[in-house]
């Protein structure tokens, strides 16, 4: 496999290091590619609401010898100049929005067409093809006039337009309704994982990365030195810590069972304190302690899950009992000396596995962490750390990093993800509001005359504006049958993810449908009250 393809593949989601998803990148394009959606609906619409505006001027020009060809090629000009201003515009402000968008997403990207001549090629491309299929449907609608009947007055809203026109605000919203649910699912489950207890002692926790043959070596010295400072709890050391890939592993039996019965285990080589130092809840037996020179000789501490995959009827039941794994054609034993209980030494995303920990005497261990006392004054500490690490370590500078920190890197893709979403969706709700602006505008002006005569009959603002504001708020509301279930089938894709996560709950959907019909409402209801407030002597003048 190609280094550079390591990063999207499933083998690069066992690597050390940062990795991506190619889920993801899917999702990000897919909502890219619905948001162009919904600004090229709004053109259809608008451009099909207006065309009684520029119905006499078709009529007129096919009175005078234009084909519909000719016409054709107008509106589609026109649709598709309007599409490269809009690209033009575009491309200055991603410029200016680029560092925002850096910041939301954890990324350090640049614009330079220069650099990517393709990339930018590829956008012009889109920007001319985004013009065509906007366009393409009012020109093929306003070329089509007969000008007979343009020129008579009797140009009217034709059901098929009328139709489509509604069609294309139940997409708009469908898309809109099922980001406002993508958007509260996605919270709510990086919520979870953020408030989930992980079984161990997360916060406080400080991580030196002993990554030279002369800082492994100095293990004993640095050890020793820290655990003198009162500010820290405990000092302990090991191959791996939670958050980070646990690499080793092995087949792990019972005395007569046969190497195909053997449970695949993850093993970890730590000291004396490491238990200790995370905080682990102790179930059956005891952790490792210097009160036990042997626990050096092949013992082991698991958690529950190994015990139970083992075959022991209990916790209990494994404290004392003997274990093995077959290396070179020998059976290499080990005594478990106590069990823990089930924490999460990898993120959400993976299932607690069996688990065992050997106590080994270094000094050749990856890592140290140091628990540092509640209240503690960090930037003190740290201090105080960084002189104890020149002076064991001299020459190599200190890359220490936080526990909960390193656990939560973890979860860049799904923060990259819930942010992008929340914008997205903020984005794609704005561009729909501004078509049903429009199309709310275009409609109380087409019902000038009758909302005068309902006027001087009685009505009231708050019943105009009603009846301007539900065609429209049907029309939002229907969007949900098709958005919801959609959007509830792709969640749950999601979700499957993560071998731990959140129910999708019915007040989700509430909030979602809620949140839509609210926003609809509020666009519609500005124009639907100023047509309301309008003198109708004013409207009812010619008549």
């Amino acid at each position: 496999m190609s280094l550079t393809d390591a990063y999207l593949s499933d083998v690069g989601k066992s690597q050390t290091g940062a990795t991506g998803s190619k889920a993801y990148l899917y999702i990000f394009g897919s909502i890219a590619l619905f948001t162009l959606l919904i600004a090229c609906v709004n053109f259809m619409n608008l451009s099909t609401a207006r065309s009684a505006r520029r119905a006499n001027e078709v009529g007129v020009r096919k009175s005078v010898g234009a084909s519909q060809g000719s016409l054709l090629r107008q509106f589609l000009g026109e649709s598709m100049l309007t599409s490269l201003v809009s690209f033009a515009l575009a491309l200055g402000l991603a410029y200016v929005a680029l560092p925002f968008f850096n910041d939301l997403t954890e990324q350090h990207l640049s614009m330079s067409i220069s650099s990517n001549p393709l990339l930018f090629s590829g956008f012009f491309g889109l920007a001319l093809l985004t013009g065509l299929l906007a366009g393409i449907y009012p020109a093929f609608y306003l070329s089509s006039f007969r000008p007979v009947e343009v020129l008579k007055g009797r140009m009217g809203n034709h059901l098929s337009a009328v139709m489509l026109r509604k069609s294309l605000v139940v997409f708009q919203f469908v898309i809109s309704a099922g980001l406002i649910l993508a958007s509260l699912v996605i919270g709510e489950q990086m919520r979870f994982m953020q408030s989930t207890e992980l079984g161990f002692f997360r916060d406080q926790q400080i991580v030196l990365p002993l990554t030279s043959a002369a800082s492994k070596a100095a293990y004993p010295t640095l050890k020793a030195e820290l655990s003198r400072d009162s500010r820290l709890a405990s000092v302990g050391a090991s191959y791996f810590y939670p958050g980070i890939m646990n690499a080793s592993d092995s087949g792990f039996r019972r005395e007569g069972q046969s190497v195909d019965e053997s449970v695949g285990t993850r093993r970890n080589r730590v000291d004396y304190d490491f238990l200790q130092t995370l905080g682990v809840e102790l179930v059956a037996g005891r952790l490792f302690s210097r009160d036990f020179p042997a626990d050096t000789a092949r013992r082991l501490v698991v958690n529950e899950t190994a015990a139970k995959k083992y075959g022991f009827e209990s916790p209990q039941a494994a404290v004392g009992q003997q274990i093995m794994y077959t290396w070179d054609g020998e059976d290499i034993r080990f005594e478990i000396v106590g069990v823990v209980r089930d924490f999460h030494f990898e993120n959400l995303h993976e299932t607690i596995e069996p688990f065992a920990f050997e106590c080994y005497k270094g000094p050749h261990f990856n890592y140290l962490v140091a628990h540092a006392h509640e209240g503690s004054e960090m930037p003190a500490l740290l201090a105080s750390i960084t002189s104890t690490w020149k002076q064991s370590v001299p020459g190599e500078p200190l890359e220490y990093s936080f526990l909960d920190d390193d656990f939560q890197k973890n979860y860049k893709n799904d923060r990259q993800l819930a942010n992008l979403v929340s914008s997205l969706t903020a984005i794609a709700i704005l561009i729909s509001c501004l078509g049903l602006f429009a199309l709310a505008a275009f409609a109380a002006e087409r019902r000038t005359k009758e909302i005068g005569i309902r006027k001087v009959l009685g009505a009231s603002v708050a019943g105009i504006t009603g009846l301007l504001a539900k065609d429209f708020l049907k029309l939002v509301v229907a969007s949900f049958v098709v958005a919801f279930p959609l959007a509830y089938h792709f969640l749950q894709k999601w979700l499957a993810d993560f071998a731990y996560r959140i129910d999708i709950q019915w007040w989700m959907f509430a909030i979602a449908a809620v949140g839509a019909v609210a926003v609809a409402f509020l666009t519609v209801s500005f124009q639907s009250v100023k047509a309301a407030l309008a003198n109708p002597v004013e409207s009812l003048r010619s008549e």
